[in-house]
């Protein structure tokens, strides 16, 4: 829910640590107050099933994996 227009959007790590304390048993209304969120925020993080996780790229092939890959094709070709 954070990133819409008026939101604060926090960290991933807090809102990891704070989700985790809830579940641990500690109350919505003591973990806002010590790290200044709303419950509301809070109660948004309960409800999505899994934190987001940050988008990132698969790693780039080696040029040795690209050699490697170009080689084992030309011989299938020659195979047919």
């Amino acid at each position: 829910m954070s990133g819409k227009k008026g939101m604060k959007k926090y960290p991933a790590g807090i809102r990891e640590e704070v989700v985790s304390r809830i579940r641990a048993g500690e109350s919505q209304r003591a973990l806002s107050q010590e790290y200044g969120i709303s419950r509301w925020a809070i109660h948004c993080w309960l409800k999505e099933s899994v934190l987001p996780k940050t988008r990132g790229r698969k790693p780039a092939k080696t040029l040795a994996e690209y050699k490697y890959e170009n080689k084992r094709l030309k011989m299938e070709n020659e195979l047919l």
